[in-house]
């Protein structure tokens, strides 16, 4: 089967595939602000010598890391309208969904980021009278975000291609736009070729990035 180049063009990616893919980046962004939020609580739970903080938090991790991610869509999707009485939107569905099946990939970075400070700058912020919410908000996590930041970008790209999973409850992300755009036009094998190409440049140039990242952190180390 030949190829039509002349189904690339600006006029389908206007008309099938902009929505998408503003959906598709603005899913990765709300759902890498709420989990990193909500991860760096159950981080700092995790830590804690609490059972009472740092069971629930493990579990929790622990669970979603075992579970694949289209399923915890595909369950929260059919059981909160049965729970709360009322349908809820595919896109609404997506953006709960992501942030909380993130939050457990974010809590281990975020760990792993404060466990690498060593424990005596710790110390040394309780011996100047500082308390342990102040020891972390001025001295840990400073340091501890700027080596965990090229981590994070790469869960990102991740997190990014893990929209398109938003195909299975009906969400128009960019992956859907292209599906679409192939099947009116009858041309699904340059649809899905179109849709592998932006998903290269997207997550190349995030990857290009991440390793500048890198380069850096290890030049203020």
């Amino acid at each position: 089967m030949d190829l039509d180049l002349s189904f690339f063009s600006a006029d389908l990616m206007q008309r099938y595939v902009l929505g998408g893919l503003l959906f598709s980046l603005q899913l990765t962004v709300v759902a890498t602000l709420g989990g990193l939020l909500f991860g760096s609580l159950l981080a700092l739970m995790r830590i804690s010598h609490r059972r009472l903080l740092s069971l629930p938090a493990t579990l929790y991790v622990n669970t979603m890391r075992s579970v694949p991610l289209v399923m915890v869509i595909l369950w929260f999707f059919l059981l909160m309208p049965f729970l709360l009485g009322r349908p809820i939107g595919a896109e609404l569905s997506a953006s709960v969904t992501f942030m909380a099946f993130e939050a457990a990939y974010f809590c281990e970075i975020v760990r792993a980021g404060i466990q690498a400070i060593p424990r005596g700058q710790l110390q040394a912020g309780m011996a100047l009278g500082m308390s342990y919410a102040q020891n972390m908000q001025r001295v840990i996590l400073p340091q501890a975000l700027r080596s965990m930041l090229p981590v994070l970008l790469t869960q990102v790209i991740v997190l990014f291609q893990d929209t398109s999973l938003v195909y299975a409850i009906g969400a128009y992300d960019m992956l859907k736009g292209f599906d679409v755009a192939g099947k009116i036009l009858g041309r699904p094998v340059e649809a899905y070729l179109g849709a592998a190409v932006v998903y290269f440049l997207i997550c190349y140039a995030l990857s290009r990035l991440a390793a500048l990242l890198q380069r850096r952190v290890a030049i203020l180390r």
